[in-house]
This record gives C-alpha cells, sequence and structure tokens, in this order.
C-alpha cells in the first residue's frame, strides 16, 4: 500500500508513563508470530463488535466453514439457545503459524527453513460474553506465558504427556492433529473457564480482512519509525489496509518502549477502531461488504465442530449485537516476569483471580490500571467546550438509579492496576517512537 497518511489534528493525550519491564525486548517473536497475533486480533472483533447483522450470510457459507472442524475434548452438547448457557459463553481464537503458500512470500528464511511446517499458536485470545446484561471481554495471553500443559489426545488415539512448565503456543504443535483442541485444553486448564467454542486463524485473514472492509483508520499521536517493518509514518490519522495494517500490528520497535507489551497495546487500538468500523454506515449498509466480509473470515477460519451450526452463530452475534462500547473491554491476561528466565512471563495469580471473579460477578468494569503496560498507546482525551464540565470517570451509580436486568444497581467492579487494557469506547493513539 502506498497511501500516504492523511494529515490529522496532534491529539491531546496523557501517557500516565510508569517504570515498566519491557519483556520481549531482548528477543522478538518474528514476523510470523506478529502476523497471527494480528489475524486472530481481526476475527476477535468481527465476532464480537456487532457484525451480527450480516449473521444471515452465514447460512450461505455455512457448509464451506463445517470443513475440517475440529472436536474439542470432552466436548457436550452446546444448548440450542446460546442464552441457556448459564453465566455467560467463552470462545477462544488461537493464531497458528502455518505457512500457507499465498503469503509464505511475505516472510522470508521462516517458511523456506527446516521449521517450515511446524506451527505454533503464538495467539490466543479468549472472547468472554456475559449472561443478561451481556458484556464482552476480550483477553490476550502472551504467547512467551510459562504454564502447565496437559496431556492431549490425537485423533489416532495417541496421548502425549503433560508438561509442568512450557510456553503457552507450545500447545498447538503438542496436540499434533488435535492442536486446537489442545490449546482449549490449556486455557481453560489455567484459567478454570469452560471453553465450548473455539477457532483457528490462518496468517492470511489479516490481509484480506481489513481489505474486505475498506481498511481502518489509526491515530499516531508521534511518528514511527521501525525499519524492521519498514515504517517511517508521520503522526497523525492514517487509513490501512492489507500489508500496510500488516505492518502497523507488526511493529514493537517503533511504538512505546520497544517491548511486546507495548504492541500488544498498540494492537488493541487497532482492535477498538475496526470495531467502530464494523458497525459504521459503511459497512452495515452495504451487502456487498458484508457478504465478503462473511465469506474471507469463513476461508480463513478452522472452527471447533461446536461452531459449524449457523443457527448458534447467528445466536453468538445476537448476543453481542447491542453491547454498548463501554461494555467491550480487550484486556491482557496479568502477567509478571518469570524469575527463571527474563525473556518469559508466569501468571499474575492474584490479579487472574480478581478478573476471573469480576466476569462471574458480571458487572461494569472500571479499569484503573494503564491501557498500556509497555507505553504503547496514550489515551486522547476528549475535546470538551469551554463552558462545560467534563464528564467525571466512571463511578458506581446512584442507588436510586435503574439497572439492567439482572445487575443491582450502585455496583462496578474495578480492576487491579496490574491489569491492562481499554474499552471499545475510548480512543488511543500510536505512542509512536523514531528510534526503531
Amino acid at each position: 500500500m502506498t497511501d500516504a497518511p492523511e494529515p490529522g489534528r496532534a491529539p491531546t493525550a496523557r501517557s500516565g508513563r510508569r517504570p515498566l519491564a519491557r519483556h520481549g525486548v531482548q528477543s522478538s517473536p518474528g514476523p510470523v508470530a506478529q502476523l497471527m497475533k494480528a489475524v486472530a486480533i481481526v476475527l476477535a472483533v468481527v465476532l464480537v463488535s456487532g457484525v451480527g447483522v450480516a449473521a444471515y450470510t452465514w447460512f450461505t457459507l455455512a457448509s464451506t466453514f463445517a470443513d475440517g472442524s475440529v472436536d474439542l475434548d470432552g466436548q457436550e452438547s452446546v444448548p440450542p439457545d446460546i442464552g441457556a448457557i448459564e453465566g455467560g459463553v467463552n470462545l477462544l481464537l488461537a493464531g497458528t503459524d502455518a505457512c500457507e503458500p499465498e503469503y509464505a512470500q511475505y516472510f522470508g528464511d521462516r517458511c523456506t527453513g527446516a521449521d517450515a511446517e511446524a506451527e505454533l499458536n503464538d495467539v490466543n485470545m479468549l472472547v468472554h460474553i456475559s449472561d443478561e446484561p451481556r458484556r464482552v471481554t476480550v483477553i490476550s495471553f502472551p504467547r512467551d506465558l510459562m504454564v502447565p500443559i496437559p496431556s492431549c489426545t490425537h485423533s489416532d488415539g495417541t496421548v502425549t504427556s503433560a508438561m509442568s512448565k512450557r510456553p503457552l503456543n507450545s500447545a498447538y504443535t503438542n496436540g499434533g492433529d488435535a492442536g486446537l483442541a489442545c490449546v482449549v485444553s490449556t486455557i481453560a486448564a489455567l484459567t478454570g473457564q469452560d471453553i465450548p467454542f473455539a477457532a483457528k486463524v490462518t496468517w492470511g485473514g489479516v490481509i484480506e480482512v481489513t481489505n474486505a472492509v475498506g481498511g481502518v483508520e489509526v491515530c499516531i499521536a508521534n511518528g514511527i519509525r521501525d525499519h524492521h517493518t519498514g515504517i517511517d509514518w508521520e503522526a497523525g490519522n492514517r487509513t490501512i489496509a492489507g500489508l500496510e495494517a500488516l505492518q502497523f500490528l507488526r511493529t514493537r520497535h517503533g511504538v512505546g518502549n520497544g517491548g511486546d507489551l507495548g504492541r500488544i497495546s498498540n494492537q488493541q487500538q487497532y482492535m477498538s477502531r475496526l470495531a467502530r468500523k464494523l458497525i459504521s454506515d459503511e459497512v452495515l449498509t452495504n451487502p456487498a461488504t458484508l457478504y465478503s466480509l462473511a465469506s474471507t473470515a469463513v476461508e480463513n477460519v478452522t472452527p471447533s465442530k461446536s461452531l459449524t451450526n449457523p443457527l448458534t452463530l447467528m445466536q453468538i452475534a445476537l448476543a453481542v449485537k447491542d453491547v454498548p462500547f463501554e461494555e467491550i473491554v480487550f484486556l491482557q491476561y496479568p502477567v509478571v516476569e518469570d524469575p527463571d528466565d527474563p525473556n518469559k512471563v508466569v501468571p499474575d495469580e492474584a490479579a487472574a483471580a480478581a478478573l476471573w471473579a469480576a466476569l462471574e460477578a458480571n458487572q461494569p468494569i472500571v479499569l484503573s490500571g494503564e491501557a498500556s503496560q509497555g507505553d504503547g498507546v496514550v489515551v486522547v482525551e476528549p475535546e470538551t467546550p469551554q463552558e462545560a464540565t467534563p464528564e467525571e470517570p466512571a463511578t458506581p451509580a446512584d442507588p436510586g438509579e435503574t439497572a439492567a436486568p439482572g445487575e443491582t444497581p450502585g455496583t462496578v467492579t474495578t480492576l487491579p492496576e496490574s491489569i491492562t487494557g481499554q474499552t471499545a469506547a475510548q480512543e488511543t493513539c500510536s505512542n509512536g517512537n523514531l528510534g526503531g
């Protein structure tokens, strides 16, 4: 793509910076891992941001979507109505680094060397859709998170040995031809969450989906220069698609402190802006665009068998289509540095327990931490007229206020500061640097 950056106003932003670990600065996961993270982001937003109005297209595409679908370990029958799943529903999105011929040219040695046939789950995102009142939380798990990996059963009955501490991104390989099921089992064991739905995404999806919606406009608070990804962009607003979208989502050295955690928050900016694009009139009122988006997703996704019923897909879409942006939250699973390896991370168990308790309570979530754990973005404050009073941060409602069905008036859940993220309602901009 060669589109020049569109001029934009210099954002009024606050970084709220504090000293943070630069996990991932010493070693890069490589372009394949970076691309897969981008693809999973795209699919997560497609599933949770209101594209349910196009759910009818799944009926036409259902037979294609079912091809190659995967059984999950211990999968029980899925209720015919998603509302019957008590406590909400979880969907796991795994992005793997398989070398597909049509995209291998962009990734050099990764797809020509000895490891070209290997496949790792470098992206892992858990989409939680709450019971009534409906809320959506998308939780990203770092690829280098060190966790136990349970024994996994291949289709021929072979059972692999459980491992007490391995990188999360090795779960897919450990599962062999049942790789997706093994990733689900690993995340379920880590989180204690039941996960009835899952999908594996391919690495061409980030290019194809962004093209299908006509590109996504992102905000750059400072110029980004990163010779690793070929970016040299000025500050301002820029519409990205195809390979430019891939460059933006891959950049690590060009944002924040140059670490992988900063890159994750930069990608969350893309997620929230893609969500806005998907429910805009530009997409929702254009049947050709809607069908193109749905068919593109189908061509780049391998689902669990539980996700192949078009009625189920429609019910999931309808469950989230009216969720307001304030109730769509993108989070990073809380981690701390691995004491055995500074380039790896381990769960922050206390913060994680608070997160799962918050989801179980199904109350509005208040983020007390930064938008970025690695200074990857800055938060743009909305412009307020001189005579108006700026809106206060979210606080518990007055006892007399009307609550949503099933919700106690005046209650919210504040997450620990160690849990970073943003809502889809927040506007963030890339905290670019020119030293990449």
